[in-house]
């Protein structure tokens, strides 16, 4: 994937996460956790893949 791809499923992984943190379901308010972190590492793996090229 591309540098953009990253960023933009990270944006909505991120998103998606913060919504369902607010669920009255603590498996749902985990799931949401994780969900935001793992965004959070594909908008890293952007920022990664823009200083070093696609090439990567």
């Amino acid at each position: 994937m591309g540098e953009l791809t990253d960023k933009i499923k990270g944006n909505v992984d991120e998103m998606a996460g913060k919504l369902k943190q607010n669920s009255p379901d603590p498996e749902t308010r985990d799931e949401g956790a994780a969900q935001e972190i793992k965004g959070k590492g594909e908008q890293f793996a952007g920022k990664v893949k823009g200083a070093l090229g696609d090439d990567i």
